[in-house]
């Protein structure tokens, strides 16, 4: 039998109740979607000011402990820093920094016959955990190889490796040990509500559909001082496959519902 998804649990934070219909509480969707976003939203509370504060920053979810797990098992979330960074600072303490993280792609516009029913196809997620500064030399090589990684797979062992005492003395790795999370993912054709779709005058008039949206990796253009006679294998290979994949899944999504069927629940 194949295996059982494992799920975060659901608490006042993490619950969805708008639309929740579209929630998804896998591990191996809200991870996947972490990892798949290149700039995740890191959101906390600061001394001396009533604003909490929002950065974009990369980060990945992984796990030093057990490096061959899946998207599937419970895993920290590591983050790169500058090691003299407000946020940085604030996770120097031995329970963490209570932080806050999302991440969304929008994969479809949903043009419908009303404004009020216009959207977007799309995937987000939210984690919810503590972070501290990673002190383990080790865990934060690890950490580092794992970011640099999800930029471009591989790059650091294409690039100039290991970094140097300087390069590891800027740099600050924080580990979010999660607590619990929560996603949203919608596919399929717009949609209208009855009274419109049984007005012909307004359907012969307005177009409706959806116009798929995905991000395409351009041709690598060289830099002046480059010397390698070529680009990466490795990057040719994976720029093709993932403008692939991104192509595919907003063109299947814009036409039909990939999401698990679900029972309705109420909004509130």
């Amino acid at each position: 039998m194949p295996r059982q998804d494992l799920e975060y649990p659901k608490e006042a934070h993490n619950t969805v109740k708008r639309y929740n219909h579209l929630a998804e509480y896998s591990l191996r969707t809200i991870h996947s979607i972490i990892n798949s976003t290149p700039l995740l939203h890191i959101s906390f509370n600061t001394p001396n000011t009533p604003y909490p504060a929002t950065i974009p920053m990369i980060g990945q979810m992984g796990s030093f402990d057990r490096p061959s797990a899946d998207l599937g098992d419970v895993l920290d979330l590591y983050i790169h820093g500058y090691i003299s960074a407000r946020l940085t600072n604030l996770t120097r303490t031995p329970s963490g920094l209570p932080i806050t993280v999302s991440a969304s792609t929008v994969d479809g516009l949903l043009l419908s016959l009303t404004p009020f029913s216009h959207g977007y196809n799309f995937r987000s997620a939210v984690l919810f955990g503590h972070a501290t500064v990673v002190t383990d030399p080790a865990e934060k090589l690890y950490a580092m190889e794992l970011i640099t990684n999800k930029v471009v797979p591989n790059r650091w062992n294409e690039a100039r490796t290991p970094p140097t005492a300087g390069e590891m003395a800027a740099t600050a790795v924080m580990k979010v040990k999660i607590d619990t999370g929560s996603a949203k993912v919608r596919t399929g054709p717009p949609k209208d509500d009855k009274g419109d779709l049984e007005n012909e005058e307004v359907r012969e008039k307005v177009w409706v559909g959806t116009v798929p949206v995905y991000t395409v990796l351009g041709e690598p253009k060289v830099a002046e001082y480059n010397l390698a006679k070529e680009v990466p294998k490795t990057l040719v290979e994976w720029r093709k496959e993932v403008n692939q994949d991104a192509k595919v899944y907003a063109e299947l999504a814009a036409v039909k519902n990939l999401a698990p069927e679900k029972k309705k629940q109420d909004d509130n």
